[in-house]
């Protein structure tokens, strides 16, 4: 019950800090909370396939916590938190302009991760906007003063930015983008992951964050298969093609 009363209050937040979009946005944030509620974190966000293969977001034991976290896992989380703000944010913004189901559902599962490394960094106590002091404890502020597509941290605003002006071109190239930001959400994870050493609540989010990657990677190249580009998520490039991650069954 923790778990799901914290999505729902990190939806809520985000919901404000996104209150600029309109009325649109607070709609579809406002359904998600009520399904996350309804359904438990459990769920798989609107279709076989475009979620984190059906697992739930990990339980924080009370002992982790006693552990301090280096400077190196604070970054990770602050790091991780806006990665995952970017992908909602990038599916949400090209959803608009190309319009697929895919980027719907799977903005629901970006939701549990932004909510999921919020619950690490909420237990902690840490700031995630500041990164040059995490002195500065952790403020609900630092949600509602980041609008969609902006990031404290510059190489996530570069990378935005530099998806989003690939990603507005075609529906090819806006789930081209996506399959861009799965790998590099992987890429990312698999190294937080081995920085993580010793801190099993970092280890677990980060790995249930990973799962939800592959299946969601998978899920935009049926989406490019569909539309007709054979090769899949192989067509943005030898970089982003991974035809050895796992796939849900």
């Amino acid at each position: 019950m923790a778990i799901l009363i914290h999505i729902k209050f990190t939806l809520v937040s985000y919901n404000s800090l996104n209150k600029v979009k309109g009325n649109k946005m607070k709609i579809l944030l406002s359904i998600l909370s009520i399904g996350l509620i309804l359904v438990g974190c459990g769920g798989n966000g609107g279709g076989k396939g475009n979620s984190a293969n059906g697992t739930t977001p990990p339980t924080m034991e009370v002992s982790d916590t006693l552990i301090e976290l280096t400077e190196a896992q604070k970054y990770a989380l602050a790091f991780m938190w806006h990665e995952e703000k970017l992908a909602f944010d990038i599916y949400y913004e090209l959803n608009k302009i190309h319009p697929v189901k895919q980027f719907t559902n799977i903005q629901k599962a970006e939701l549990k991760h932004i909510s999921a490394v919020e619950t690490l960094i909420k237990n902690y106590d840490i700031n995630i906007t500041n990164i040059e002091d995490y002195t500065i404890n952790y403020s609900v502020s630092e949600l509602q003063n980041m609008p969609v597509g902006k990031y404290a941290i510059a190489p996530i605003q570069s990378l935005y930015d530099m998806l989003y002006n690939k990603g507005i071109k075609s529906t090819k190239d806006a789930l081209e983008v996506a399959c861009m930001v799965e790998v590099t959400d992987i890429d990312d994870l698999d190294k937080y992951i081995i920085d993580s050493q010793g801190k099993n609540d970092l280890i677990e989010t980060f790995t249930f964050l990973k799962e939800g990657s592959y299946s969601h990677y998978w899920a935009f190249d049926k989406a490019l298969k569909n539309i007709g580009v054979s090769n899949g998520c192989c067509s943005a490039g030898e970089e982003w093609c991974h035809n050895e991650y796992p796939q849900s069954h």
